[in-house]
């Protein structure tokens, strides 16, 4: 059941939450953003060293282009993972703390235990997310599509990502779901559910909002390379600047734009 969250503005009802609960919702979410990456640069380091191997074996004419095995399968939907949860948790943090804050309005117990039930939910989404982007990488694999370095080695696939990408960036779905991810007080008092399955299902549905304003942003990792920590570090700030920033629609378009022209010149190319 749907009820309306009795809420001011954003500032004042996080600014209501009880200093406690701030900290250690904060706190929470940089540990996990900080775990997250911390992971992404070992694992970067690590096949850092195997793709020098492979080139090595590959300049004394031996290939290292090996089928996957199900152990590959799991540690490659690991590593999307872990990546997601790296990039999209900064930019969770304004509707993680009004949803805290909407529960201790509502004079819940345990405001703590449904933030972690909103969060989990909302995390579920883009596990989903990491489930079909692994397979993606598995079909280029298969295809021989893919460099050392986990990038489309086809230009017409990279320039068609790319393209993609930047259309989707000016389409009206990209710009609903935008609109839902940068006003979450919006949200929380038109999708509120009591409890903590309810928490759960509001983070699932804010999860999709979120999934359908930054998938195709996600794919663009397929043209600079899954493990490029650079480009996933510039792609986790400029998704914050389109939900925090105070420009992010226009912020949006421009980087759509900007897609759509480097993919051309890759075709082109």
């Amino acid at each position: 059941m749907e009820e309306r969250v009795a809420v001011s503005s954003p500032p004042l009802a996080v600014a209501a939450l009880p200093r406690r609960d701030r900290v250690v919702i904060v706190v929470c979410l940089i540990a996990i953003t900080l775990l997250a990456w911390l992971y992404l640069v070992r694992l970067g380091r690590e096949m850092s060293a195997s793709m020098e191997h492979e080139q090595m074996m590959a300049d004394m004419g031996m290939t290292m282009d090996m089928p996957w095995t199900a152990t590959d399968a799991f540690f490659t939907f690991a590593m999307w993972a872990v990546m997601m949860v790296g990039m999209m948790t900064p930019s969770a943090a304004p509707v993680l703390l009004l949803f805290a804050a909407s529960q201790r309005r509502r004079g819940a117990d345990a405001a703590l235990f449904g933030t972690l039930a909103f969060g989990l939910g909302y995390l579920l989404v883009w596990t989903g997310f990491s489930a079909v982007a692994a397979t993606a990488q598995w079909a280029l694999h298969q295809a021989a599509m893919l460099s050392p370095a986990m990038a489309t080695s086809g230009t017409r696939v990279s320039a068609a990502i790319l393209i993609a990408a930047g259309l989707y960036q000016v389409t009206p779905l990209k710009g609903a779901c935008l609109a839902h991810c940068r006003t979450p007080l919006g949200f929380l008092m038109s999708h509120w559910r009591n409890g903590t399955v309810g928490a759960v299902r509001m983070g699932i549905e804010h999860g999709t909002y979120c999934l359908g304003c930054c998938w195709a942003l996600m794919c663009v990792l397929f043209v600079v390379g899954v493990m490029n920590l650079m480009w996933v570090a510039a792609l986790t700030i400029f998704v914050l600047l389109e939900k925090v920033g105070p420009a992010g629609a226009f912020v949006a378009r421009v980087g759509g734009v900007v897609m759509i022209a480097a993919g051309a010149i890759v075709l082109l190319r």
